[in-house]
C-alpha cells in the first residue's frame, strides 16, 4: 500500500493522532505549565479537533502550541503532506511547487516550507572527529559577484563553510559572513573534536587553523590533485558531493535565496544528507525525524523583516 494511502494524509482527526504520537509519545502534556497527569480531551460537539483540557492551570490546548504549527489555520493532514513531499524530495520542492500540489496560496507555502525547515535545525553542536576522526572541510560561494569586487573572496557572494564526519556520515554547514582565518576557526573549533584529522584543500588559511587539530592532510586542487592513495585516502571529494546536491537543489529547484534564509535552506539539505537513503533512512522515518523536531521552533518573523 502506498504510503500516501495513510489516514493522516487525508484526514484531519487521525493526522492530529498522528502528530500526538510523536510529540507526545508518553501522552499529552500541557504545554503551559507541563503538567502530564491531569489532563482531559474535550470532547463536546463545537469543540476544536484535538484539544485538551489542563486541570492544573485549567487552560485548554493542543498539539500545535510551541510548535511550527502554532497559530496556523492550515489542515494538520495538508502539514503532513507538506512534511512528507520536503522529506522526499532529495533537491527540495519549491513553494510554487507546494503551493499548486496542497491548494494553498503561495504565501502560505512559503511560510509552511520555512518553518518545516525550521524543524529540520539541529540543535546541538556536533563533536566532529570524535576519538581522532577524519573531518573534511571545504567552503563553497553561491551568486554572481560581477560587478562585487576583483575575486572570489572579495565578492558579495554568499558564504558557506561545511563540515562532513567521515565516520559517522554526517554533515553540518554555516553560513559564513567571510572566509578567513579568524572567521572560520571559531566556528570549527565549536564543531570539530581537537583530537580530529582535518581533510581540505590547498587553502593558506587552513594550515593555521589545523595547527590545534590531531592532523592535517591536504589535497591541492590547483595542481590537479584530487585524491591521494593510502589508508584512509586523502581527498575533499565527500564534502563536494554534498555541495552538488545543495547547489542543484538551490538552482534548479529554490532558484532564489535571500542571505537573511539561507541558514535554513543549509538545515534542510544538512538534514536529508544525514538521514539520507544510504544510510538505511527512508522517506517515512524522515518525515517523522522532521516531526520529533517541531517543538519550540515556532516562527513568528515578517517575511520582509528577517
Amino acid at each position: 500500500m502506498s504510503i500516501l494511502s495513510k489516514p493522516y494524509f487525508h484526514n484531519e482527526e487521525a493526522a492530529y493522532e498522528f502528530v500526538e504520537s510523536k510529540v507526545w509519545p508518553n501522552g499529552p502534556v500541557c504545554p503551559r505549565c507541563g503538567c502530564g497527569d491531569r489532563i482531559t480531551k474535550m470532547q463536546g460537539k463545537s469543540t476544536r479537533i484535538g484539544t485538551y483540557k489542563c486541570r492544573e492551570c485549567r487552560k485548554p490546548f493542543t498539539v500545535k502550541i510551541g510548535t511550527i504549527f502554532e497559530s496556523s489555520h492550515v489542515k494538520m493532514h495538508l502539514w503532513m503532506q507538506a512534511i512528507f513531499l520536503i522529506a522526499s524530495s532529495k533537491k527540495g520542492i519549491s513553494s510554487n511547487q507546494l503551493h499548486r500540489t496542497l491548494g494553498v496560496t503561495l504565501k502560505t507555502a512559503w511560510f509552511m516550507s520555512h518553518r518545516i525547515r525550521e524543524a529540520m535545525k539541529g540543535d546541538d553542536f556536533n563533536n566532529f572527529g570524535s576519538g581522532g576522526g577524519l573531518v573534511e572541510a571545504d567552503e563553497t560561494y553561491m551568486g554572481s559577484h560581477k560587478g562585487h569586487g576583483s575575486g572570489t573572496h572579495s565578492s558579495k557572494k554568499r558564504k558557506v563553510l561545511s563540515l562532513v564526519d567521515r565516520e559517522t556520515k554526517q554533515a553540518k554547514s554555516i553560513t559564513m559572513s567571510k572566509v578567513t582565518i579568524d572567521a572560520l576557526k571559531p566556528v570549527i573549533a565549536a564543531n570539530v573534536a581537537r583530537e580530529a584529522q582535518l581533510m581540505t584543500d590547498g587553502a593558506p588559511m587552513y594550515k593555521v587553523i589545523a595547527k590545534d587539530y590531531a592532523g592535517h592532510h591536504v589535497v591541492n586542487h590547483t595542481q590537479g590533485e584530487y585524491v591521494k592513495k593510502g589508508n584512509p585516502e586523502i581527498h575533499t571529494n565527500t564534502v563536494e558531493n554534498y555541495f552538488s546536491v545543495f547547489k542543484r537543489g538551490m538552482r534548479g529547484t529554490y532558484q532564489h535565496c535571500a542571505h537573511n534564509h539561507l541558514n535554513r535552506y543549509l538545515a534542510e539539505f544538512d538534514f536529508r544528507y544525514n538521514n539520507r537513503s544510504a544510510l538505511n533512512v527512508n522517506d517515512s522515518e524522515r518525515a517523522d525525524a522532521i516531526l520529533s523536531g517541531v517543538v519550540g521552533k515556532r516562527l513568528t518573523y515578517e517575511r520582509t523583516t528577517q
